[in-house]
């Protein structure tokens, strides 16, 4: 089998300009790496047909020079959907679900000439930090097929770090882009919200939810993204700010940035590797001009209980949607109504989602609403305040991504507060709508990745890449778990 993969995105795009190879040869690259990897579960539909036909397709159209993405594969988490390829979101509820338009990140990649290799496995509706709630079963880390790959983007981490594929798309309610990332040894990005559309982002929690890309290094992280973001006027909530290169900072200086560390993240609910493996970053950081501050920063430990208030509260409400009338599963032969709805969800949903519609039915329900998600949604704004502020002082906060490296798949699932604990030190950002990026640093004595979390400024993006590329070369390390680079 070639090797192509396992080359930079700046090599690929050479060979295919000198037609040393062409789209048609990555793409059945891709899918002989995913069928030698299926045991790693990382994808539940594979897009293998029209992708071929794409790739033959492209070898007839002039080669964009200016576009480092052309003809590249990408795989795409299953809760963004794509026109004529099944989207399930890991759920039995919509496991014949045939989408017949396209999320408008789906449209950006097309334009780019990227070329869709299949829907990756994830937790239910993104409900879960490990991806072990999927219908399907749970995705295995490339570093050990024993170990969770994280969640809810588990599919799309474990196939960028199999260089199955050299980019995929994720999405982030709560960590799930990051916290995976920092699992598998991969760059995620969280963007801040509204950067990108959501417009087809089947929705978790829409206030917090957000698309962003998962890659094996920076740059390509920082080059994917510049090709989904930009004001949509399908969401509303999508951002009006002008597209940037955030490529442009790669390698720029990062002497006299400052660094706001919280104490929180580094307290006793982080494991002892992982703080030494932060602390050994920042004292790169320290030697390149870098000032790092120690800073306690209000309302980080109520990021929990406020994302389980919000979140949930959310999620009961755009679930609601699954009813069994108009797509997806459908009760056979209802008695009434009632019997439909009450069939095709009792049927449609896991146990997860099926905890959180009832606890965010809960919290929305009368006077709870205001006793509960009001108050919640005003703690998150002092939450959000205080962050900003501490961003109007430093150029980014840091600490770690994720408080253990990724833990066993055989673990039990009987505690509903561990998923949410397992994303405790990510979930702030959601909260505030800020950009966060997971990078990995290290190891830890089994040989599992252990990533830092690099929070930014709202539309700061393109400066929390200099400080990771710089962060990146001084470790130099090798991230292929099959030793390969």
């Amino acid at each position: 089998m070639s090797r192509y993969l396992e080359k930079s995105v700046l090599e690929l795009h050479e060979l295919l300009k000198k037609k040393e190879i062409s789209p048609k040869d990555l793409v059945e690259e891709a899918f002989t790496r995913i069928e030698e990897n299926k045991e790693y579960n990382a994808y539940i539909t594979l897009n293998k047909e029209k992708a071929l036909e794409e790739a033959k397709e492209l070898e007839h159209i002039p080669f964009e020079e200016d576009n480092l993405l052309f003809g590249l594969p990408i795989a795409v988490k299953d809760n963004i959907i794509t026109k004529d390829l099944r989207t399930t979101c890991a759920s039995h509820i919509l496991d014949n679900f045939m989408p017949i338009y396209d999320a408008t990140v789906v449209e950006k990649l097309k334009a780019s000439h990227m070329i869709i290799i299949g829907k990756t496995n994830m937790d239910e509706f993104a409900m879960g930090s490990s991806s072990r709630t999927s219908y399907f079963g749970a995705p295995k880390n490339a570093w050990n097929k024993e170990k969770i790959t994280g969640g809810s983007s588990g599919g799309s981490a474990a196939t960028v770090s199999l260089r199955d594929v050299p980019f995929a798309l994720g999405s982030d309610t709560g960590g799930s882009i990051r916290q995976p990332a920092s699992y598998t040894g991969i760059v995620g990005m969280k963007p801040t919200y509204g950067r990108v559309s959501r417009y087809g982002l089947v929705a978790f929690a829409s206030s917090l939810d957000q698309i962003g890309p998962m890659t094996k290094n920076v740059y390509e992280n920082a080059l994917l993204l510049n090709a989904i973001v930009g004001r949509d006027d399908k969401d509303l909530t999508s951002s009006h700010k002008e597209q940037e290169d955030f490529t442009r900072l790669i390698g720029a200086s990062i002497e006299g940035m400052k660094v706001a560390v919280p104490n929180y993240f580094m307290s006793d609910i982080v494991n002892e590797e992982i703080k030494e493996k932060i602390k050994e970053s920042l004292e790169i950081l320290k030697s390149a001009g870098v000032t790092i501050d120690f800073v306690d920063i209000p309302y980080l430990e109520n990021a929990v209980t406020l994302y389980q208030i919000i979140a949930m509260g959310e999620a009961s409400s755009n679930l609601a949607r699954f009813d069994g009338v108009r797509y997806g599963h459908a009760k056979e032969n209802p008695e009434s109504i009632d019997n439909l709805y009450y069939g095709t969800r009792e049927e449609g949903f896991g146990e997860e989602v099926k905890r959180r519609i009832m606890v965010g039915s809960y919290l929305l329900s009368g006077e709870n609403a205001k006793e509960y998600y009001n108050k919640a949604l005003s703690i998150r704004d002092d939450m959000r305040k205080a962050l900003l502020d501490t961003l109007k002082e430093y150029d980014f906060i840091l600490g770690p991504t994720t408080t253990t490296t990724a833990y066993n798949l055989t673990d039990p699932m009987d505690d509903p507060s561990k998923s949410f604990m397992d994303d405790v030190l990510v979930i702030p950002v959601n909260m505030a709508g800020l950009p966060g990026l997971n990078i990995p640093v290290g190891f830890d004595k089994e040989k599992m990745p252990i990533g830092l979390h690099i929070i930014g400024a709202p539309f700061e993006e393109a400066k929390m890449y200099s400080l990771a590329s710089y962060l990146e070369e001084k470790l130099n390390l090798n991230l292929n778990p099959k030793g390969e680079e």
